[in-house]
């Protein structure tokens, strides 16, 4: 548990360190751009790989017992959470009205899997998420995010739409592979 602990630390640490402008400005100065993206993405893929193997190795400890309807709403809202998520860092439509779709698309996936999950590494792993989800949200609210303006074509949209149901359609395959807990 230690280990999921100190991951999520990291991770949600270092994604904090944009939601404060001059701190992130002074690493950017030191460090160069180039230099602080790579030492972000390094620091993003090590927390990560704690995360992911933290959590395999936690001891499965009952909290809650989840609603027997949990782990279809999950399956259901991974489908526009993997819409969601590219939908942030590419040229689409959905900018227009969600102001922060990754954002928005971690909230739910951690609300998802809290429905379907009632142990404590996952109430750890998806309660620190979702959380650090919905304070995202406000600190990019609070230094004044707004929806995108720019109009894109369809097609665009499609494409995001598309890869995010073959990604579902994977990730329902391969989720007891990769995560050791099979949906079908």
């Amino acid at each position: 548990m230690n280990i999921l602990i100190f991951g999520l630390i990291i991770f949600i640490g270092i994604h904090l360190v944009p939601c404060i402008p001059s701190f992130k400005s002074s690493l950017v100065g030191k460090m160069g751009a180039n230099g602080y993206k790579g030492m972000f993405s390094i620091l993003s893929f090590l927390s990560l790989g704690l995360i992911i193997y933290g959590f395999g190795a936690a001891e499965f400890v009952p909290v809650y017992d989840p609603p027997h309807w949990g782990r279809y709403f999950a399956m259901i809202a991974m489908i526009p959470v993997l819409i969601l998520l590219p939908a942030a860092n590419m040229p689409t439509n959905i900018k227009r009205f969600i102001r922060h779709p990754m954002l928005l698309g971690v909230v739910l996936w951690a609300v998802a899997h809290l429905c379907a999950n009632g142990d404590q590494a996952s109430m750890i792993l998806f309660g620190a998420l979702g959380v650090y989800g919905v304070f995202g949200i406000w600190s990019a609210n609070s230094r004044g995010a707004t929806t995108s303006t720019e109009v894109v074509s369809l097609k665009k949209d499609m494409i995001v739409i598309v890869a995010g149901l073959v990604v579902y359609a994977v990730l329902i395959y391969f989720h007891g592979t990769l995560f050791g807990a099979p949906l079908i």
